[in-house]
């Protein structure tokens, strides 16, 4: 059993080594983290590009209000002349989704929950953030406005402002719902059809002045849960295949000692065989067949013997001793457990306490205490363990008397 528990422990700490691998890995695999600027790379599960792009209301087209700079790799840079007076200003720099072919394409980005920016415009500005969403109900390609606007806003200055948005607290405004003629309570949006980013001026921009406005280190950020489903998934099948593993072994490493100590035990039972050689020592072989012959005997005890030998305690210990190594107590209860042992593995019909009785214990709770502590398990599991022991190797064998 201790070779098997040793085995037991290195597969556990391997097991625990292993899952600590995996789970770094799959924890860190689990946080998403894409840049979104042109240039950048790929940002979603459908590997769309992004391409600079502006929005004007009809009065601006050609006023010059807005001029994006298609020259800045890892920024989105435009230039803003609204003018003094007029109707609100409706201008924004966007990020459009394209595909390899630079055609209109819709990003998935469900995966993403924040996207973080870096905001620096001179003078200071209020801005709004969009993201222009495609109802495959509602959404007319290429025709925004009917593109559900989910939107924020944030503030910058020179110095630069970190921005950080949660994408799903973002709103879509009452006027557009009136403008489509939708129903207001239909708020809820997802975000796997994405068809453009939009930075746009508010109500409260500078007007009449030149400003300057750039959206640095654009990333989005979330997690992708599927990781750690894997991770759950892979942890359970190992630590369910361990548990089984374990049991398994357990019960053949726990048979197998037992069938080890019944096989060290059994020539003991030779004592009581009464065939053996005899012993030049009278006084010796009388105290050995006397415990032999009456260890079933629940009265049995060192005075008895004593007594029906006609041998001293001192020399009944020192026979004990020198033939067997034990103790007068010693010796009886192996006798009394080895031959239980053998009843529990032939007489599958005989109750516990019935073995008992008849190897010598008027105390069933004394017994199953001694038994367990011979065996490692008690009468009932030994039974079990010894059948499953027979139906696999066959019983075992008590020796044949010399």
């Amino acid at each position: 059993m201790q070779e098997f528990y040793k085995k037991a422990l290195l597969a556990f700490i391997l097991i625990v080594l292993a899952d600590a691998l995996l789970a770094a890995i799959l924890v860190e695999r689990s946080y998403l983290s894409a840049s979104i600027l042109p240039g950048s790379g790929h940002a979603g599960r459908d590997a769309v590009r992004w391409r600079r792009g502006f929005t004007t209301a009809p009065w601006a087209w050609n006023a010059g209000v807005i001029r994006v700079d298609d020259a800045a790799s890892d920024l989105l840079r435009f230039d803003l002349n609204l003018p003094a007076t007029g109707a609100d200003p409706s201008v924004s720099a966007d990020l459009l989704a394209v595909d390899d072919k630079d055609k209109p394409a819709l990003a998935d980005l469900s995966t993403y929950s924040t996207v973080s920016f870096v905001a620096r415009c001179a003078p200071a500005n209020s801005m709004v953030f969009i993201v222009s969403i495609y109802d495959e109900h509602m959404s007319k390609p290429g025709n925004f406005l009917t593109y559900p606007p989910a939107l924020t806003y944030f503030s910058c200055n020179e110095a630069g402002v970190p921005v950080s948005l949660d994408l799903t607290r973002l709103t879509v405004p009452e006027w557009w719902f009136e403008t489509l003629h939708r129903d207001l309570s239909h708020q809820d949006f997802k975000l796997d059809r994405v068809a453009r980013l939009v930075f746009g001026v508010t109500s409260q921009s500078p007007r009449g002045v030149p400003s300057h406005v750039e959206i640095g280190k654009l990333t989005l950020r979330g997690r992708d849960y599927r990781y750690l489903a894997w991770l759950a998934g892979i942890v359970a099948a190992g630590w369910i295949a361990f548990g089984i593993w374990f049991f398994r072994a357990h019960a053949r490493a726990t048979i197998a000692g037992l069938d080890a100590q019944l096989k060290k035990d059994l020539p003991l039972v030779a004592y009581r065989q009464l065939t053996l050689e005899p012993y030049r020592d009278k006084e010796k072989a009388s105290v050995l067949r006397f415990i032999a012959t009456n260890y079933t005997n629940p009265e049995l005890d060192l005075e008895a013997v004593v007594a029906a030998t006609g041998t001293n305690r001192t020399k009944v210990n020192d026979v004990l001793k020198s033939e067997l190594g034990m103790t007068f107590t010693s010796y009886l209860n192996k006798l009394r457990l080895t031959e239980a042992a053998r009843l529990l593995t032939e007489q599958s019909g005989t109750a516990v306490a019935e073995i008992a009785y008849s190897v010598g214990y008027a105390n069933v709770s004394y017994f199953n205490k001694l038994f367990k502590e011979e065996y490692g398990c008690t009468p009932k599991a030994f039974r079990t363990l010894a059948t499953q022991q027979e139906q696999g190797a066959g019983p075992v064998q008590e020796p044949a008397a010399p």
